[in-house]
């Protein structure tokens, strides 16, 4: 069994990989930094994680973990419907868990959350670490669109969708931003956000 000492330095040295690479990239953040940065000594590092390159997987997993978990649980309600989803629906049931798991985190992690995202569709390092982590929810959405957008092409759904990706992403990057669509972290800002993006990429995925 896994004891609470060893759970707590798991956590920590995450936490201190989550940061720094969000701060930094993968190629500026060494393992001794993280380390450092978490107050534990290289040994607990390998014990726990064995490399560095595990330990950026096990970070972005812990971020998307519980994103790709709601996504899933939404669109699972969607199909279960009696009547087929909505485009909008099924954007909604996309951008909806990111915006509200990482928006209504507590203190400066949402934040640092948004900028290792950000990481994730930039750094080619990160980049398959988190297509691996999101491909089952990527490959989900693509189908359920397909299907309601029965005229399109699966490139086109898929070049469309990787679109509105991108635009989440950007909305997350933008999250410390004085221009920021997210100024604040009320449950109707977020709400706001929502509605407006899918207002804005129904129209582009239908046509």
């Amino acid at each position: 069994m896994t004891s609470e000492s060893s759970i707590d330095t798991q956590t920590q040295i995450l936490d201190a990989a989550e940061q720094l690479v969000a701060e930094q990239g993968f190629g500026a953040t060494s393992l001794r930094s993280i380390i450092r940065a978490a107050g534990v000594n290289l040994a607990a590092a390998h014990y726990h994680f064995g490399s560095k390159e595990k330990l950026i997987e096990a970070t972005v997993h812990r971020m998307a973990k519980p994103i790709v978990k709601s996504q899933l649980e939404q669109l699972a309600v969607l199909e279960a419907a009696e009547t087929p989803p909505s485009v909008e629906s099924i954007l909604r049931a996309l951008l909806q868990p990111g915006l509200e798991i990482i928006y209504q985190t507590t203190g400066e992690r949402g934040l640092i959350q948004a900028r290792l995202m950000g990481r994730c569709r930039t750094e080619p390092t990160i980049e398959p670490i988190a297509q691996q982590e999101f491909s089952a929810t990527s490959q989900r959405f693509i189908a359920a669109l397909q299907r309601v957008l029965p005229q399109q092409s699966h490139g086109e759904v898929k070049w469309k969708f990787d679109l509105v990706i991108a635009m989440l992403i950007r909305v997350l990057c933008a999250a410390d931003q004085p221009d920021a669509m997210l100024q604040g972290k009320s449950p109707e800002e977020i709400e706001t956000a929502i509605q407006r993006l899918v207002s804005f990429a129904a129209p582009g995925m239908k046509s």
